[in-house]
């Protein structure tokens, strides 16, 4: 065990020492440690229960003959640091969250690992956290918040984001604003539809990194706390069999978890998530794969951001597995990958039956997936978009661009009434070196959703979108405007030329006139947002969307 390097042999008096100080005795020192990841804190809503659930994890561990030992890690809230300076730090947590666990794992050698994220980057981190410490590890999520209810209809977070889009033009009221804003998040969780953090919770599960019900299970149920309590005596029989995450994410695993995403629609976050993950698996993963997948996997569901159903009602609908069973009738799921059940997939997944929300593999909302990868002389290196939440008169249109060089000067303008149909609003130098951090543009697609433009105006960025976002959002534009992307030559007026189908984003500009203006002194490069601190050593590491925005 990697923990008899600090409790075996006479050498090892003064290591003992310390671990009977904090209570251990000597029966302690044969079982297992296991480390125990909370991402705990009381400003996430998605983390305040996780004490609660990391309880329950610990008291597994007990069960099954091992030590636990907690650490904490720390989570940005993307709804809270949504449209201010706040959210440039949010996908740059996702590389501390990795290290830090790295850091704590290496320095007291833990056998397994059970980590406890919810919110956007806390998941992914600890799956490359997984990934790269390649000891045995399973992941237990918070699980999703409740949907919230107004008179008339169901809510989530989106619903307040909309509603001031609404507010702005006067389609509803203050009491109306005060309303949803009170109702919209009625409990702890991870926002109630397949927004960034619920797609990672779900295909942590198509991954085979998680129990059955990690996606979707509300965190409110009491079957989220049994949840807890299993993980933690199955990481123990994980230890004992050796059974490690690069044997489990293998690259058949994220082939699944991608036709998974396909077939929810979930956040296009996902496909910068998984090239990180899989990166640290030294598994081949990019855009191509991604393309691939797309073009043969069906869209089953259409969860809020683009339909009215949320997490709750895909986990009455028979939750990811279910989902994963109707694949597998069309041979769209490897049954034969392994997971944390030490079971194959086609195990587990055999006969279980779904409901409304999912719909037959024979009758898909769309033949293709839910997300879509486009490429072009705007984005050479690729960029996308959401599909299933995309209003099909979107699919094929010829736009003026309006461009912006920051999401604050772009909602400033479509609060002002200023953007109109047919506008592409183009918002660059938000990627992850110019941003730097990349931010996600909640704001900007919910405004224009509120204001009744989602189908009628396009926004496209090398910066991000929220999984909430819904209407024709293209992001993770490559390369981004400040390593001289072609999104930096744009001019207000220039016709982009959008074509979903055929995965098409063209300038309507020739090569040579691109060239020109690649070498005029009119389109020198904006100065960086940011010369100190941690995001300056970010934006000199990090590599572009397209490679997942990992560090180099």
């Amino acid at each position: 065990m990697n923990s008899d390097n600090l409790k075996k042999g006479y050498a090892r008096a003064p290591h003992r020492a310390l671990l009977k100080s904090l209570g251990l005795d000597d029966e302690d020192f044969e079982k297992p440690f296991i480390g125990v990841v909370n991402a705990f804190n009381e400003i996430v809503p998605g983390h305040i229960h996780l004490r609660e659930l990391a309880q329950e994890v610990k008291n597994g561990i007990y069960a099954a003959g091992a030590i636990p030992f907690e650490f904490p890690v720390i989570t940005v809230c993307d709804g809270l640091a949504m449209n201010h300076e706040g959210m440039r730090y949010s996908l740059p947590s996702r590389e501390l969250i990795v290290d830090s666990i790295e850091v704590m794992v290496k320095a007291h050698a833990f056998d397994g690992l059970v980590m406890i994220p919810n919110c956007d980057k806390s998941v992914p981190a600890m799956l490359m956290a997984a990934a790269r410490l390649n000891i045995p590890s399973i992941i237990v999520s918070g699980g999703p918040m409740l949907k919230g209810k107004s008179a008339t209809k169901d809510l989530d977070l989106v619903s307040a984001f909309e509603a001031v889009g609404s507010f702005a033009d006067n389609k509803i009221t203050s009491e109306e604003l005060l309303e949803i804003e009170n109702m919209a998040c009625p409990t702890c969780g991870s926002c109630a539809g397949m927004f960034t953090a619920n797609s990672m919770n779900c295909i942590t599960e198509a991954l085979g990194m998680a129990m059955r019900g990690n996606g979707t299970v509300p965190a409110v149920l009491s079957k989220r706390k049994l949840l807890a309590r299993k993980s933690g005596k199955l990481v123990v029989d994980l230890v004992n069999k050796n059974i490690l995450p690069r044997d489990i994410m293998t690259k058949e695993a994220f082939q699944n978890a991608l036709a998974v995403d396909m077939a929810l629609g979930c956040s296009t976050n996902t496909i910068l998530h998984l090239t990180a993950i899989a990166n640290e698996a030294m598994v081949d993963f990019d855009l191509s794969l991604v393309d691939e997948v797309s073009k043969k996997v069906p869209n089953l569901c259409r969860l809020s951001p683009a339909g009215e159903a949320h997490i709750e009602d895909l986990n009455d609908s028979g939750g990811i597995y279910a989902v994963m069973n109707e694949l597998s009738k069309a041979n769209l799921i490897n049954l034969n990958v392994k997971t944390v059940y030490d079971k194959a997939l086609g195990e587990l997944i055999a006969d279980i039956k779904k409901g409304l929300v999912i719909r037959d593999i024979s009758s898909p909302y769309s033949p293709t997936g839910g997300i879509k990868v486009l490429y072009g002389n705007i984005a050479p290196d690729g960029c996308v978009v959401k599909k299933s939440a995309v209003d099909e008169k979107m699919f094929n249109k010829t736009l003026n661009a309006r461009v912006f060089d920051s999401e604050e000067e772009a909602v400033t303008e479509i609060l002002s009434g200023n953007i109109q149909p047919d506008d592409a609003v183009l918002i660059r130098y938000e990627g992850p070196k110019g941003g730097p951090g990349m931010r996600e543009m909640l704001s900007p697609t919910s405004a224009l959703c509120g204001m009744g433009l989602d189908d009628k105006v396009c926004l496209i960025t090398d910066g991000r979108f929220s999984g909430g976002s819904r209407g024709a959002a293209i992001g993770h534009v490559s390369p981004e405007a400040a390593v001289c992307g072609p999104i930096s030559l744009v001019l207000d007026g220039d016709i982009i030329i959008l074509d979903i189908d055929k995965g098409s984003i063209n300038l309507d500009l020739s090569t040579e006139e691109l060239n020109r203006r690649k070498a005029s002194a009119e389109f020198e490069l904006k100065l960086p947002k940011q010369n100190i601190g941690y995001l300056k050593r970010y934006a000199d590491s990090v590599s572009s969307a397209s490679k997942g925005a990992i560090y180099k």
